[in-house]
């Protein structure tokens, strides 16, 4: 079995699932640091700044700086600053805004519309709004693609279907940042100094973990656990292991 130096930890359903942190997930980041694993945490959530999620985590019991976490909303404000945009509206709600600080917001006429979870100001006149501005020349950036979330509890809508619905109305097509897309694993990989073929991915989706990890030719590990069912095992996105509980990655270190 390959020994691996490097790791990219999902958050939700992996290290915690609705509120709760995942049996043995402590006490594995851990054993895993002290045998010297670079560790590294990349989530497709928005409403978060990279610090409070990593104090959050700190808070339930785990060591890890705030560089070693990587937010879909900082993954795009990164992947922005690259694009130089002249202004932006950047419709998304919670800690990750503080992420666009140094942009220039305009929601009159953005050169760019950028799509996290926005909450409860997708009205039916905000996104109105949105599709006539992309139908004057604005283009459209996606934060993450996923339809729904379940990791509080209940199903939810997530950012995907908002970028979905200004993509059909305005016949923009968006770019995506978070997974399964290469742009924040690749950004996750730049930090890790080891080559590409030490570093796995572990994650409790095929759909955005694992398939996003096959996307830059990254190993994968696939947990029974968080928002994980059984029918993912038939996905032909195959994951190299598939582990019952979190403790279990300590085998390919």
């Amino acid at each position: 079995m390959n020994k691996f130096r490097a790791a990219i930890f999902d958050i939700d359903g992996v290290l915690e699932f609705r509120g709760e942190v995942c049996a043995g997930a402590i006490e594995t980041m851990a054993t895993l640091k002290d045998r010297g694993v670079i560790l590294r945490f990349l989530t497709n959530s928005t409403l978060k700044s990279r610090a409070v999620c990593a104090q959050k985590l700190r808070q339930a019991g785990f060591r890890l700086s705030s560089e070693a976490v990587i937010t879909a909303s900082y993954a795009t404000a990164i992947y922005l600053k690259e694009l130089e945009p002249k202004s932006c509206w950047i419709m998304l709600d919670g800690t990750g805004l503080d992420e666009f600080k140094g942009f220039t917001q305009d929601t009159e006429n953005p050169e760019y519309i950028v799509v996290g979870d926005n909450r409860s100001q997708f009205s039916f006149e905000y996104l109105n709004k949105a599709v006539r501005v992309l139908r004057r020349g604005a283009k459209l950036i996606g934060m993450q693609p996923e339809l729904v979330d379940t990791s509080v509890g209940e199903v939810e809508l997530n950012v995907g279907v908002w970028v979905q619905l200004l993509e059909n109305a305005s016949e923009v097509k968006a770019v995506y940042v978070g997974k399964p897309y290469p742009y924040a694993f690749e950004l996750t990989l730049s930090t890790i100094p080891v080559h590409q073929s030490e570093v796995i991915m572990v994650g409790d989706q095929v759909s955005t973990d694992i398939k996003g990890a096959q996307n830059v030719g990254m190993k994968s590990i696939l947990l029974k656990t968080g928002e994980f069912q059984t029918r993912d095992l038939e996905s032909d996105v195959k994951p190299d292991f598939v582990f019952d509980s979190i403790r279990d990655v300590l085998q390919v270190f």
